[in-house]
């Protein structure tokens, strides 16, 4: 039997809408995904802590606060301090184009999802990209939705 997908929903920051995370978190535990949702106002350390204390295998970040040029790049430091950079960390939530090609190329989020992005859409990556193995595989050059 194969080991499920274990995912990590977090809500980085100030942000207190939570809404769409756990639309996300609902439709991943229907494809069959182990889904620990954080909750919201996490700091990045506390997402980090979380995601190496539950050994998951994909980390998915929703924020809506405008802060994701701060926070995400955090997250994704403390990551490769605790040499856990072989995770798949997707990002969604109100975030520009622009912001999103930096996110990816630069601090190795693997894709980044908008407004009206499918949970289709986003657990077929999930599932493509940590596949059976649980670890992450190259960023990918999907714009964002």
């Amino acid at each position: 039997m194969e080991k499920p997908i274990r995912v990590l929903v977090a809500k980085p920051g100030l942000d207190g809408h939570d809404r769409g995370a756990k639309i996300i978190a609902r439709a991943l535990r229907d494809a069959g995904m182990e889904v620990i949702y954080t909750g919201i106002q996490q700091t990045p350390q506390m997402i980090v802590e979380a995601a190496l204390h539950e050994d998951v295998d994909v980390i998915g970040l929703s924020i809506l606060s405008g802060a994701h040029m701060t926070l995400l790049p955090k997250v994704m430091h403390l990551l490769r301090e605790q040499q856990m950079d072989d995770l798949l960390v997707v990002a969604g939530g109100i975030i520009s184009d622009e912001d999103a090609l930096v996110l990816r190329e630069q601090h190795g989020i693997h894709a980044v999802f908008g407004p009206g992005a499918s949970t289709h859409e986003i657990v077929r990556y999930i599932q493509a990209h940590a596949g059976n193995e649980g670890r992450a595989r190259e960023p990918s050059s999907l714009a964002s939705s």
